[in-house]
């Protein structure tokens, strides 16, 4: 990291300190919305206790909108039953009528519909309906009979889900649960009296489980990618199994609680006049520093290294605090929580940390004086088992050392 503190040690050295040197620092708290700032003053090298000038609480919290949501989705794809070929026409060869030939089309498209809601971080529950399509089953026999089966598979579905995150934006989930499944069988062919009824339908409860991943396009919007498994009856009533291969669309329902933003502490209140002072020569000008630090999303949306409009009035706020500076050096350092790999939290921090120089830039401060840092994980602030924690370690600061002409 640049040194700061040489930077402040340079000018120090540079300069006769007579007056008062005043360092503000301003946090806003992602966890809790909480928004404190101190004002530190010192006086020919000593320091003075801070105090909080000022408390400001917004409702945002976005991590535990994501762990609490309610979704409802959509998925389409490829549907596959396993019929026992062998083990069919042996059931259907009769003293009469011998099998010699079998064919099966085990194949089809199957959709689902579903809705859920996160209970935390790691669970779900999850419910749906759906159509496994349709399939078939055909024998002949030596003497010339055959008999056709064909077999549709729908049901509905009740599951709890355990969820991996690996990174902000990506997650692996496996179900399990149970499912009604219900199995239509419609029987042709000559020998339909003799070996099979004409129509067969049964309803069971049958083991249901699945493993998949889930990627967030945005807040609100997902795309899941998933394997399942059902157990279910075939044609002849023994058990067997069908399997659905699916890429889903899962919609978020509700809207997360606004993010924070940085505001500026009150005035204080008026003080009475105190009597004229002496007359007193003007002090040469003295170090200050000045350090905010901005929860994440009170500038960028969620994954994004984009100031937002919302982020954009506060570093305006921020620079309008220091008019009247002689900036020596700003450096903005990014910092995220520990959830993903050392490496994306390295790069995600950095992005947003140039980010803030970027806008600061284009509001006419010294692209030369302005440095940029990316912590990644490295530095939190806070316990990262929590969501208040993390929420806490999602933080952008920007740090201004430069130089304010004061009076004695």
């Amino acid at each position: 990291m640049f040194k700061l503190t040489a930077i402040a040690a340079a000018i120090l050295a540079s300069q006769v300190v007579m007056a008062q040197s005043t360092t503000t620092t301003t946090t806003t708290d992602m966890g809790t919305g909480n928004t404190s700032v101190q004002t530190t003053t010192m006086q020919d090298g000593s320091m003075a206790p801070a105090a909080p000038d000022a408390m400001i609480t917004t409702e945002s919290n976005l991590e535990a909108w994501n762990n609490s949501a309610a979704y409802i989705g959509a998925a389409i794809g490829r549907s596959r039953v396993d019929i026992d070929d062998k083990a069919a026409a042996r059931m259907l060869t009769t003293p009469s009528q011998t099998v010699n030939a079998w064919s099966s089309d085990e194949r089809d498209v199957g959709f689902k519909l579903f809705a859920g809601k996160h209970i935390n971080r790691y669970l779900a529950v999850e419910g749906g309906y759906f159509d496994l399509g349709d399939f078939s089953y055909t024998t002949r026999t030596v003497q010339g009979g055959n008999l056709t089966g064909n077999l549709r598979i729908r049901g509905v579905n009740a599951d709890l889900i355990g969820k991996l995150p690996v990174s902000q934006r990506f997650m692996l989930f496996a179900r399990a649960g149970m499912a009604y499944v219900k199995a239509d069988t419609d029987f042709s062919g000559s020998r339909v009296n003799e070996a099979a009824p004409a129509e067969h339908n049964e309803g069971k409860w049958k083991p249901h489980f699945g493993v998949g991943a889930e990627m967030s396009l945005s807040q609100k919007l997902s795309l899941r990618l998933e394997a399942e498994r059902v157990r279910t009856r075939d044609f002849l009533s023994t058990n067997g199994k069908a399997d659905l291969y699916s890429l889903a669309l899962v919609y978020k329902l509700g809207n997360p609680a606004p993010a924070p933003v940085y505001v500026a502490p009150a005035a204080p209140a008026p003080v009475e006049a105190a009597p004229a002072p002496a007359p007193v020569v003007e002090a040469a000008p003295v170090p200050t520093s000045e350090k905010v630090s901005f929860a994440a999303e009170a500038l960028f949306d969620f994954d994004k290294a984009i100031v937002k409009p919302e982020g954009k009035a506060a570093l305006d706020d921020l620079l309008n605090k220091l008019q009247g500076m002689n900036t020596e050096v700003m450096v903005t350092v990014g910092h995220t929580d520990s959830i993903g790999t050392d490496a994306y939290n390295q790069k995600l921090s950095l992005r947003r940390a140039e980010a803030v120089k970027a806008y600061i830039v284009s509001k006419g401060v010294e692209q030369s004086r302005v440095y940029t840092e990316g912590k990644g994980e490295t530095q939190p602030v806070a316990d990262n088992s929590t969501s208040e924690g993390r929420a806490k370690n999602r933080r952008v600061t920007v740090e201004v050392v430069g130089t304010r002409t004061v009076t004695k």
